[in-house]
């Protein structure tokens, strides 16, 4: 089990390393877009921390908070990502 967790973990965070790249604020005068923003990066970065540590539940659990923080900026339109990556989320 610890493998396939592993496995799903490392998915996840490539795809959200993938997001992060290409994630744009749209408005930069909101102050709220860049607290969203924030606290998506900070559970990322969490996320490969707990990876690191062999921490493979908190690492899953960071990296889906993280995605969801993007998932309700774009929803709240503080966020855009590219086509190609709207697939993976939830806002259309």
């Amino acid at each position: 089990m610890d493998n396939d967790l592993k496995d799903r973990v490392e998915k996840e965070i490539g795809m959200m390393a993938k997001v992060f790249k290409v994630l744009t604020v749209k408005n930069k005068d909101n102050k709220i877009s860049f607290e969203f923003f924030d606290m998506a990066l900070n559970y990322f970065n969490d996320s490969k921390f707990f990876l690191e540590k062999k921490d493979y539940v908190r690492a899953f659990e960071a990296v889906v908070i993280s995605w969801s923080y993007i998932d309700a900026g774009i929803k709240a339109s503080f966020f855009e990502v590219p086509a190609n990556l709207r697939q993976y989320f939830t806002f259309e």
